[in-house]
């Protein structure tokens, strides 16, 4: 099939090839040919390499996310895409050439074997099955990359199944079932993690270093950075998700806040901080007064307590993510301000940047490397990210997926979502509307029936009824 779709004529310039494998040392950095060490990640990558061959990665999905990733792996030492399972064949081709291959370096195979052979000869093998790549042997870690929350439970469960650690792009999934994901991922002996380089995991890099420094976690969340717009929908940003190579969908998820409120919920949900108020705040607290508005308000903040995840909408601070800390002592308050992180009492960590898929093979190398995961979720549920209508929605209606017309995501805390009977945001794709809802209202269990034949409705059922106990 590959042999005969033809490069396009614009395609990048390939690498010089070498035995069928892609050869980037002449994309190296003159230091690094030069004999610079390696260190850290990168040194255990080597090590492991050179015992064991390169990590070898089971793509699920061609789009944006997915061709980064196939760009990033070949030109990381260490780790290979392995195959890629795709609907639509032409597409991982067209992925893959940007990432400098050709048509000779994919090979279709339809089941595990196949796909083996194609790994051991140094080919990527491209197959419609992600049932047979999640049972090829070469495949050590399995990389969800479909954006949508019943395929992202499917792969994750078939791959946990067949004893590969996964790492879930797919944060919509994690919010929704991500628990259940992780006990079944425990009970195979794999490791389940939420992707490096999203935003809930590198915030989570901020907390973990301000917990071992002892400091009081006053709020952590990011900042958004794109315009916020509730009602936004895809005929709107056509245009702009043309000139920046995105699905309109994709960027409606973001603009309208459902990206942020889902990120925030994962956050949440792996850490127990909690949304001050449904929705959160997010200011427009720039990067100089970050620290001074979410704080408490004893402090001079807005919040109502210590401990809560949030956004802003705020400058300086995108596309990065922050952690506002309270240290225990004057002294260290002192040695804060003489640093020059802020003014205190409160102050704000902030990471500039989120490489989104660029760092996710790290997770990955992680799990394979030290069988853990980069971010999971608590065993007891803290937050939920609930569906509100972007316009008035009719009985009848069957609803489309995040980020186009019907619906957006919208953070609230786990109890009071349960107590009001919230429809979780990951159960709204294909749901029937029961009741007239207006524009700005909550979908709820009352008005709407999620699509009980999905895996994810099925799975979410039961820990709804698990979570009896919590109440």
């Amino acid at each position: 099939m590959f042999g005969k779709i033809g490069p396009a004529s614009s395609a990048p310039a390939s690498p010089a090839k070498a035995g069928g494998v892609l050869d980037l040392s002449s994309l190296a950095p003159a230091g690094a040919r030069g004999g610079l060490a390696l260190t850290g990640l990168a040194a255990e990558i080597a090590r492991y390499t050179d015992a064991n061959g390169p990590i070898t990665l089971g793509l699920v999905g061609a789009g944006q996310m997915g061709t980064d990733l196939l760009v990033q792996a070949a030109l990381m030492p260490g780790m290979r895409i392995g195959a890629v399972a795709v609907r639509n064949p032409h597409s991982a081709f067209e992925a893959a050439q940007v990432a400098g291959h050709d048509a000779g370096d994919l090979a279709n195979a339809d089941t595990p074997a196949a796909i083996d052979r194609a790994i051991e000869a140094g080919k990527i093998a491209v197959t419609q099955d992600y049932n047979a790549m999640c049972a090829a042997g070469r495949i050590d870690v399995v990389i969800d990359a479909t954006g949508s929350p019943n395929i992202g439970t499917i792969v994750a469960l078939e791959a946990i199944r067949n004893g590969k650690h996964v790492v879930l792009l797919s944060v919509e999934a994690d919010i929704t079932i991500g628990r259940h994901l992780k006990q079944e991922a425990r009970a195979a002996g794999v490791v389940l993690t939420g992707a490096a380089g999203d935003e809930p995991a590198s915030t989570i890099e901020l907390i973990g270093l301000a917990q071992a420094l002892g400091f009081e976690i006053v709020c952590a969340g990011k900042a958004k950075n794109n315009a916020f717009k509730t009602d936004a929908v895809p005929d709107e940003f056509a245009a702009e998700a043309k000139a920046r190579n995105m699905n309109p969908r994709m960027l409606v998820e973001f603009v309208d806040g459902s990206k942020t409120m889902v990120e925030m919920t994962a956050l949440a949900n792996a850490t127990g901080l909690v949304p001050d108020i449904a929705g959160m705040h997010g200011p427009a607290a720039d990067r100089d007064v970050l620290a001074q508005v979410l704080c408490t308000r004893q402090d001079g903040g807005i919040l109502s307590r210590s401990g809560v995840v949030d956004f802003t909408l705020g400058k300086d601070v995108a596309p990065g993510v922050f952690c506002i800390v309270k240290p225990r002592h004057e002294r260290v308050i002192e040695r804060m301000a003489d640093l020059k992180v802020g003014p205190g009492p409160c102050f704000a960590l902030i990471r500039p940047f989120h490489l989104t898929s660029l760092e996710v093979p790290l997770s990955a190398a992680r799990a394979v490397l030290h069988g853990m995961p980069d971010m999971e979720v608590l065993d007891h549920p803290v937050a939920e990210c609930t569906a509100v209508a972007k316009r008035d929605l009719n009985p009848g209606d069957l609803l489309g997926k995040i980020g186009e017309y019907d619906y957006r995501g919208f953070t609230m805390a786990w109890r009071e979502a349960r107590e009001s009977g919230s429809l979780p945001l990951g159960l709204a794709e294909k749901a029937k509307v029961l009741r007239p809802v207006k524009k700005g209202e909550r979908l709820t269990y009352e008005n709407c029936a999620p699509d009980d034949s999905l895996v994810v409705t099925q799975i979410r059922r039961r820990l709804d009824q698990q979570d009896a106990r919590f109440l």
